[in-house]
């Protein structure tokens, strides 16, 4: 059984503040060493469930938070950016069973995460998907979807996770904190990390496959800037439409053709 991982960081126990998702910060090395044994304790329970291969995509930042050597043996680590349109989820196709999706964050302009946003913390005010406020889960469990791929288990904030029980009720999710204001109540991280192996775990004993979405036959992607500057720049990409000072709109019956228009005009 072959398992895909997309991993964030902003999602994770106790991430609190920017500085600590920032790796150029003093504050950086306890948030990423968390995140690094959530993935690990996500890796854990596949591979109790009976995985034999697992892809782990450093999706945070940078792409080079995760320190491959701590991985099981059995898993390979995508690092960095390829530019790709799947981009949290590059390398993901159809020879995958399932993905899992750990550390994923309320979406821009939610309040369930000091640390709320969608792709871009600050150049995007919010990403529409069919008029919906979009999330980077939606997004990317739209991209599993166009290669029949189901995700099974989300682990996060309260938030996100609320989101995905709503979408894709199959799914399993386990929150590891909730956000208020500009604070976070969080589990203790031990307890966080054995909830996601037991999440991961669970995910992969039943009908797994009810989980994969279904894409609607159209979409309509709007992006809210910032800054109307970028918004008026953006515009110009084949097919897109600058329809407020700060708002640009681009329509496709195609969901890759959402994906690739997003690498351009984010």
């Amino acid at each position: 059984m072959k398992i895909y991982i997309s991993a964030d960081i902003e999602g994770c126990c106790g991430v609190t503040d920017w500085n600590e998702a920032d790796i150029t910060h003093a504050e950086y090395a306890p948030a990423r060493a968390q995140m690094m044994a959530e993935v690990v304790a996500a890796c854990e329970g596949a591979l109790a469930s009976g995985a034999t291969e697992i892809l782990v995509r450093d999706a945070h930042g940078s792409a080079r938070n995760l320190i491959g050597a701590d991985l099981p043996r059995q898993a390979r680590l995508v690092r960095a950016w390829s530019g790709h349109p799947f981009c949290m989820v590059q390398e993901l196709d159809e020879s995958f069973d399932a993905a899992f999706f750990v550390g994923y964050h309320a979406r821009a302009g939610s309040g369930g995460n000091p640390l709320a946003h969608t792709m871009s913390s600050s150049r995007i005010e919010k990403i529409l998907l069919n008029d919906r406020p979009a999330s980077e889960y939606l997004l990317h469990a739209y991209a599993a979807a166009t290669v029949h791929v189901p995700v099974i288990f989300v682990s996060g904030d309260e938030d996100i996770c609320q989101e995905v029980e709503s979408l894709s009720p199959a799914c399993n999710t386990f929150a590891v904190k909730q956000g208020h204001g500009s604070s976070t109540i969080n589990l203790h991280p031990h307890e966080a990390i054995e909830g996601i192996r037991q999440g991961a775990h669970d995910a992969l004993e039943g009908g797994f496959r009810a989980a994969t979405l279904t894409l609607p036959a159209e979409f309509a992607l709007e992006v809210h800037y910032k800054e109307q500057a970028v918004a008026y720049q953006k515009g110009f990409y084949p097919g897109a439409e600058q329809v407020a000072p700060k708002s640009v709109r681009f329509h496709s019956s195609d969901y890759y053709e959402i994906l690739r228009a997003l690498r351009f005009i984010l």
